[in-house]
């Protein structure tokens, strides 16, 4: 067989210069500790580490809390009893836990779609995104793969394997005016970002809404840190601006952040997709389906979706946004996203600043390239809906103390 030529290398993926340009900050955060961490728990978000200190945890993703919530795990401990088994160690479209099929039920029924469970959303992803390039769900025409610039990397590592199908290009984050210009060339396109990115920012879904009606621009979109934290029974950021879902929509999410379970869904907008994807989506059908303590977790989470507990829960969440920013301002002061940046530059500033604030009990995230492009590091926050106002004045000041006593760039607030 022929060597590959240097041509058909690296076209999507470069591990090799990605790893080169990475490694000494990851060694760096290993040294000062803001990675690679064991923790135990010691009550409610307040986690204990081997090293032997204790702190709170500010760059979590559940952002309703329910990850502590008694009836999740309840759920869990109830499912896993009953069934007498954590699964059935079985391809799910042979054989699985009729727990598992209720449960899928339930999903649809709360997203008013056709939901599909998967083991998370990069197993959801790496199984949709080449069957979505092949043109199963499109009229067997394959589509132009325009990724944004900014989708999240479970969705941007399957590009090689997209390419093998059809064409792959990379769309500037948020450029509308790009994607409209590639729907009037092509028969077909079909768009894949997220809804919320994971490090701040929104998609402009009322343009993409746009696209999708005018020309029938396919959209796929990762909505895990807006789903349970935003909309009317957590239908998240997606489902609020694009209901009902059509045949050319894909919503894809994680169970595992305020949904307070674990997994991931698929929201489809018919039936055919849902069975395409069971039968020829590789990782969403292998055999390592959902736990029964996941899914007894899950359903419970429903169950309290369906209360005004969780209304209270996200209006908590909100409060919560809007004092951290009255204290800290960021690029995404004003956003109803619980993800807040606290610009660096150097990937050394931002791993320094974490190192004290876990030193100090706040553990925050250094986020350094490739999560974040060359010298543009960060420190990344979360909030939640559980976090007391007193323990985030006391983060925020501990922010402002650190970077007075260092002459990094003024923080506006407090």
């Amino acid at each position: 067989m022929p060597p590959i030529s240097t041509t058909q290398k690296n076209q999507f993926n470069n591990y090799k210069k990605m790893i080169s340009l990475a490694e000494s900050d990851w060694q760096k955060a290993d040294l000062d500790k803001v990675s690679n961490l064991n923790v135990t728990i010691e009550g409610v978000n307040y986690l204990k580490d081997q090293h032997g200190r204790n702190f709170h945890h500010f760059c979590t993703t559940s952002y309703l809390g329910l990850d502590y919530h008694p009836a999740l795990l309840k759920g869990a401990i109830d499912a896993l009893t009953l069934t007498g088994s954590l699964r059935i160690p079985n391809s799910k479209n042979r054989c699985k836990l009729n727990i598992l099929e209720n449960y899928e039920q339930e999903l649809s029924s709360l997203f008013s779609a056709h939901c599909l469970s998967t083991l998370s959303c990069s197993a959801a992803s790496a199984g949709l995104l080449p069957l979505l390039a092949s043109g199963v769900f499109t009229q067997n025409t394959a589509p132009l793969m325009c990724f944004d610039q900014y989708a999240h990397y479970s969705m941007n590592h399957i590009k090689a394997s997209c390419s093998d199908e059809t064409e792959v290009v990379t769309c500037p984050h948020n450029d509308m005016n790009y994607l409209e210009s590639l729907c009037k060339k092509n028969r077909r396109v079909a768009y894949i970002a997220d809804g919320v990115y994971s490090m701040g920012g929104i998609a402009d879904i009322e343009a993409i809404k746009y696209l999708h009606h005018r020309y029938g621009l396919f959209i796929y979109i990762d909505d895990s840190h807006a789903v349970s934290a935003v909309g009317r029974q957590g239908s998240g950021y997606v489902r609020t601006h694009i209901n009902p879902l059509d045949q050319h929509c894909i919503v894809v999410a994680s169970l595992a952040k305020s949904f307070g379970a674990s997994g991931g869904v698929v929201m489809f907008g018919n039936t055919e997709h849902k069975q395409k994807s069971l039968r020829y989506g590789g990782p969403c059908n292998w055999s390592q389906s959902l736990n029964s303590a996941a899914i007894g977790a899950g359903r419970a989470s429903i169950a309290l979706h369906l209360t005004d507990e969780l209304t209270n829960l996200q209006n908590k969440l909100l409060a919560n946004i809007m004092f951290f920013d009255s204290l800290i301002k960021t690029k995404q002061n004003g956003s109803f996203t619980p993800i807040r940046l606290i610009h660096c530059g150097e990937a050394g500033t931002a791993t320094r600043a974490a190192s004290y604030l876990a030193e100090n009990g706040f553990f925050t995230a250094s986020v350094f390239f490739p999560v974040f492009p060359k010298d543009q590091a960060a420190l990344r926050i979360t909030l939640r809906a559980d976090m007391p106002s007193e323990l985030i004045q006391q983060f925020c000041s501990l922010v402002h103390a650190y970077w007075h006593e260092h002459n990094l760039p003024t923080l506006a607030g407090l």
